[in-house]
């Protein structure tokens, strides 16, 4: 089977025409194109491209026709380097024209340039497609001046290009040619008769009037609101640069939680810029670790333990704070005799014992059953809230620090 394959491709390639050679040959010389004199020299090559062309030709001819064409850049003055060198500068190189053009209507296109101190005349063409329109424009002088010209149109023109070509004395009809694009032209405002605009501003007068009594309202508020702020800022003692210190707040259960605990937490974090320590808020915490070791940790945490006295008691309070005889009892109601004990274990030593304060609302002896809580320093509130900020805050004054009950 082998050789009957092989017979058989041998048979093919002896009927196979031979491989026709390349025959090359000689030209009488260049293009006559070529020998056309330029008054500027041409720039780099852009684009190279070589095709061959088919050709009906007789069997034993074996020549191979290309056409080749090549394009060549219309100034290497466009070159983001080359365009700054003088020759190109006094060829125009550097001139913007900001084109501006815009359809004023079917049949004019205006078209707004800069021109350029080196020459005064200028073609505009207009082209969607094909030409549409050509304006010629010769100004006085050669300066640069801001300039318009009406360009009368064929055709559709928004959307069209336009080519710009300044004929400069430098380069003469080879300038570098600008381009843009013609968009629709804005819309005029409507003009009023002053009768019309009288009758809009008076009724415009009024608003404006009420506009300018909310705006001076507005700002005298304001200004009230900075001057009522420092003055309650320099009431305190300044803990700019202070670093915040941890309190622990122990009051009794008969104490009213929101008239009282929470207007004295809110102080102490406004003006005397502590974190409060409250069981109310430590729940989970006092449920997961028991309320004994709760209050030692925090107690060992905190740098102040503030005892919160209640000096008085009555119904109203109660019925505010939502309290009722039936009501079960919270955490809170067997904080503070836990805290006392653990303040009467710290009285011994004097390191513990500064950490303790007492503060009341009113003038009042403490109870019986916790006189040995005088052993600390009291301080009433607001009497003595600057006294007792300076406290907290360890901040030395030369003025007397208030009177301690």
């Amino acid at each position: 089977m082998s050789l009957e394959l092989l017979s058989l491709a041998a048979l093919c390639l002896g009927a196979m025409p031979p491989e026709p050679m390349i025959q090359c040959g000689s030209e009488n010389g260049p293009s006559p194109e070529w020998m056309v004199s330029h008054t500027l020299t041409p720039g780099d090559l852009r684009d190279l491209r070589v095709e061959p062309v088919k050709n009906s030709v007789a069997v034993d001819d074996y020549s191979i026709l290309m056409n080749i064409s090549w394009i060549l850049r219309a100034d290497g003055c466009l070159d983001h380097v080359m365009k700054y060198k003088k020759k190109c500068t006094e060829l125009g190189s550097l001139w913007d024209p900001n084109i501006t053009a815009c359809k004023k209507d079917k049949k004019t296109v205006e078209v707004n340039f800069t021109t350029s101190p080196l020459g005064n005349r200028y073609m505009t063409v207009i082209q969607n497609y094909t030409v549409i329109g050509i304006a010629e424009l010769e100004l006085q002088q050669s300066k640069r001046t801001r300039t318009s010209v009406m360009v009368a149109v064929t055709g559709e023109s928004e959307g069209a290009m336009v080519q710009l070509t300044p004929y400069f004395h430098t380069c003469g009809n080879d300038c570098i040619r600008r381009k843009g694009t013609v968009a629709l032209c804005p819309q005029t405002g409507v003009s009023f008769t002053p009768d019309a605009s009288g009758s809009v501003l008076s009724g415009w007068l009024p608003l404006l009037l009420l506009a300018l009594l909310v705006a001076e309202w507005v700002l005298a508020v304001g200004i009230y609101l900075m001057w009522r702020h420092e003055k309650i800022k320099t009431s305190f003692p300044t803990t700019t640069l202070l670093s915040p210190i941890k309190i622990l707040v122990v009051y009794p259960s008969e104490i009213c939680f929101h008239h009282t605990i929470c207007y004295f937490t809110e102080f102490l974090q406004t003006h005397c810029r502590s974190e409060v320590i409250l069981d109310k808020w430590q729940k989970k915490k006092i449920a997961e670790m028991g309320l004994v070791q709760w209050l030692t940790t925090q107690k060992n945490e905190a740098d102040k333990v503030i005892f919160l006295l209640s000096n008085d008691i009555n119904t109203v309070c109660d019925g505010t704070c939502g309290k009722s005889k039936a009501s079960p009892h919270e955490n809170s109601q067997d904080l503070f005799p836990l805290a006392f004990n653990l303040f009467c274990s710290d009285l011994r030593s004097q390191t513990h014992l500064c950490k303790y304060m007492v503060v009341n609302f009113r003038e009042a002896d403490t109870k019986d059953d916790y006189n040995a809580l005088n052993v600390c320093p009291k301080y009433r509130l607001m009497k003595d809230a600057t006294a007792f900020c300076t406290e907290l805050l360890h901040v030395k004054q030369h003025v007397p620090v208030g009177k301690r009950l």
